[in-house]
């Protein structure tokens, strides 16, 4: 019994054996397995013969790179009216992988580097002399750069040559590494204010640097590499490309103003004083006083954005070739400044306008005083004379505007007295920052009289705008406040801030600092400058069908008695409501006369003449 179950239990094993069909089955697996492996290797053999040299050269060519960059595009910059002013276009650097050309057998690498060589000669003008260098002392070298920013012509033109797989078939290890070359299609237009970018997108002045960080956007990266497997390992992170800047500058104002700058310094260039430019400096702002945005900015002598260290246009060739490079960096920087926003100087008689207002505005003027002008003053151990040298007589408020009378106004600095005086210039910005969105704002604090330590002398001279300096923007923001009623808006050159795609993603409103003056005295000042150019010193500054207020300025440059003199215009159209604000100044007019405001007034003339009618000012006059 016992035994019958030990055999139940215990393990079984039967041998068994495959049908002959099974077998045959299997056979038949087998075989067709076999067959379609030696098909396939048939045809790689056939592919290898083929295109084994192509395939071969498409991996040594990938196999340089486990990583590439994947540039951001710089941001642009655009006019009110949306034209770009400075853009960035693709380009490609032209990139050498030595030990990739130098790869394979001697007769391949021959003949690879026989062809690479034509092609960089044929459509990038490199010559075969520096490959060969290159091929020579760094041979093992996998990032070689050729030649840079070479456009997309030559790069499809390159492209289109590998195809020819007659002539240029082993073409390898050369890559084209995509890149963004900032250009500015107008070249000099507004090349102060926009400034420029060095080494891709390092910023140089103007916007560009002001908004560096906005413009700049950041570098992608594709990481992994084709291997001799063939196989692909790719990881991409796209590049994130920088913000447009939307200004409120207007390019055909900019154009005109620049074009009748340009017209002044070449009528006047080899003139009476020395051989050479028209004048040291001629500079131009035009702004909208309700709202303290930038329309127009220019100064001369100015620059190819596109080229900016070019200084054919101020030296001959043979200047040029004799500078060291020390001078040749200081004419550089004098080239690139923005003499608007950097320069101080002492105003002058544009300055009177604002001594006038404080006094009003304080209460110490009536508005019904009367001064007699002899043509001089004594004041202490000074006699300081008028613009007019056998004097002016009896003048009124409104007159000691239109006639730029000297006496007058420092009867009023006297009256106002130092302190006054001198706050008075705080609240119209004098001495201030005005925070334009601009690089470069001259400090002016230093460049005031402390009031504790202004003279009669001092107080005198500053009342008429000598003996203190401001910036052009200063004068020009602060001038805005005197004629719209009073309000102080911070100067501003942006608008608008646009993604990549175009969608505004911050808007720039006016910005109001502080009031001035009253609506009242802001009016009264209007009146007595629009007397100025019906009947005073700035006559000739009149355009027909426009109502226009304005003030003339000339101001003897130190050292005195030299003959040197800073002369200027500020403007504004219509008497009310002023759309418009028009400033002009020629620093040393290469003329025989300098102290002469006429110049000045000319130009300004024959902007606001052209500006006018295309800014759709409103006109206030039928004749």
């Amino acid at each position: 019994m016992a035994e019958n179950r030990k055999k139940r239990i215990g393990p079984k094993f039967i041998r068994k054996k495959f049908p002959k069909r099974m077998q045959k089955k299997l056979v038949l697996v087998f075989g067709l397995t076999i067959l379609a492996f030696v098909i396939l290797i048939g045809k790689a053999a056939k592919i290898v013969a083929r295109d084994g040299k192509r395939y071969e050269k498409a991996v040594l060519d990938q196999q340089q790179n486990n990583s590439r960059i994947i540039p951001f595009k710089r941001g642009d910059i655009l006019d009110v009216n949306g034209t770009k002013m400075a853009t960035s276009e693709r380009a490609y650097n032209v990139i050498l992988d030595a030990k990739v050309l130098l790869s394979g057998k001697a007769k391949d690498v021959s003949k690879a580097k026989k062809q690479t060589l034509k092609a960089l000669e044929k459509c990038f003008d490199i010559e075969e002399e520096m490959v060969h260098q290159i091929l020579e002392e760094k041979s093992e070298s996998r990032y070689n750069i050729l030649k840079r920013e070479v456009n997309y012509k030559q790069y499809e033109a390159f492209e289109k040559l590998k195809k020819d797989e007659k002539n240029y078939g082993n073409v390898r290890g050369v890559w084209l590494e995509e890149n963004y070359v900032r250009t500015y299609p107008y070249n000099t237009l507004a090349s102060d204010l926009i400034g420029f970018t060095v080494a891709g997108n390092v910023a140089n002045g103007g916007l560009e640097a002001a908004y560096n960080n906005v413009l700049n956007g950041m570098d992608g990266r594709e990481y992994g590499y084709v291997g001799e497997t063939a196989s692909v390992e790719k990881i991409v992170k796209e590049a994130t490309d920088g913000k447009s800047l939307v200004t409120s500058i207007d390019l055909n104002l900019q154009s005109i103003v620049e074009k009748h700058i340009r017209e002044f310094n070449e009528e006047h260039k080899n003139g009476p004083n020395k051989t050479g430019l028209g004048s040291k400096n001629t500079a131009v702002i035009a702004m909208r006083p309700g709202t303290g945005e930038i329309l127009a900015m220019a100064s001369y002598p100015n620059f190819d954005l596109n080229n900016p260290r070019d200084l054919s246009g101020l030296f001959s060739e043979e200047q040029i070739k004799n500078m060291s490079e020390e001078d040749r960096v200081k004419e550089l920087n004098k080239l690139w400044r923005n003499f608007c926003v950097s320069d101080t100087y002492e105003p002058g008689s544009t300055a009177k306008p604002f001594t006038i207002a404080a006094g009003l505005e304080n209460g110490t003027l009536k508005g019904n005083e009367t001064y007699v002008c002899p043509g001089y003053l004594d004041v202490g151990k000074w006699k300081i004379k008028c613009n007019k040298k056998d004097g002016h007589g009896t003048q009124t408020l409104k007159q000691a505007i239109a006639n730029s009378c000297n006496v007058a106004l420092m009867r009023i600095g006297d009256a106002l007295g130092p302190d006054e005086f001198s706050k008075y210039q705080h609240i119209f910005g004098f001495g201030e920052y005005t925070e334009i969105d601009l690089p470069g704002e001259a400090a002016t604090g230093t460049l005031l009289f402390d009031p504790k330590k202004m003279g009669d002398a001092d107080l005198a001279t500053n009342a008429f705008g000598q003996n203190f300096n401001v910036t052009m923007l200063q004068l020009a923001a602060g001038f805005n406040s005197l004629i719209n009623g009073g309000n102080y808006y911070e100067p501003h050159v942006v608008k608008q801030i646009r993604d990549a795609n175009g969608n505004v993603i911050e808007n720039k409103t006016p910005v109001l600092i502080k009031k001035t003056v009253s609506e009242e005295t802001s009016k009264i000042v209007r009146t007595y400058m629009e007397s100025t150019v019906k009947e005073g010193t700035a006559k000739s500054a009149q355009v027909s069908g426009y109502a226009i207020g304005g003030k003339t300025g000339t101001a003897e440059k130190y050292p005195r008695n030299h003959g040197k003199n800073l002369i200027s215009f500020i403007g504004y159209a219509p008497q009310e409501n002023p759309e418009i604000m028009l400033y002009v100044v020629i620093d040393e007019p290469n003329v025989k006369n300098q102290a002469s405001s006429s110049y000045a007034i000319q130009l300004a003339q024959k902007i606001m003449a052209e500006a006018f009618p295309y800014m759709n000012i409103t006109k206030t006059e039928t004749n």
